[in-house]
């Protein structure tokens, strides 16, 4: 019910790649749970949800450069992600879910750094010179 009333459908989200159903249950994945080879240019329905877990798996698994580096590849969802985390943090500060707490809050702390590992990766498919 709570699918519909926010005007998606489980079967979109399924689509999506974000959640895991069965036994009449359905739960959202885990950023540990996410493949290692998602492709923000390839992925056809990406939720900021599913975006900013994927650049926490990112951050915690390779570092920041690598979370910079796929940032660098959806440079649109920069603002919603970060504000998504910050917001997904106090959520679960209040709720006393820690364990989760830390991964959003790891992620706000490294944001400025993960930032210049974008912005030194570069924008993909952006033209990094003028071929004059």
């Amino acid at each position: 019910m709570l699918a519909r009333a926010k005007g998606t459908s489980v079967g979109g989200l399924q689509d999506s790649g974000v959640v895991e159903s069965g036994a009449g249950k359905l739960r959202l994945l885990r950023w540990a749970e996410l493949p290692k080879d998602w492709s923000p240019e390839t992925d056809t329905r990406t939720p900021i949800w599913e975006a900013l877990h994927h650049l926490i798996r990112a951050l915690n698994q390779d570092g920041e450069s690598a979370a910079g580096a796929l940032l660098a590849r959806m440079p649109a969802r920069a603002e919603p992600m970060r504000a998504l985390a910050y917001r997904l943090y106090t959520l679960c500060e209040r709720k006393g879910w820690s364990e989760e707490a830390r991964a959003y809050n790891e992620l706000v702390s490294a944001w400025s750094s993960i930032e210049q590992a974008s912005a030194d990766a570069g924008i993909v498919g952006s033209q990094a010179k003028l071929d004059i």
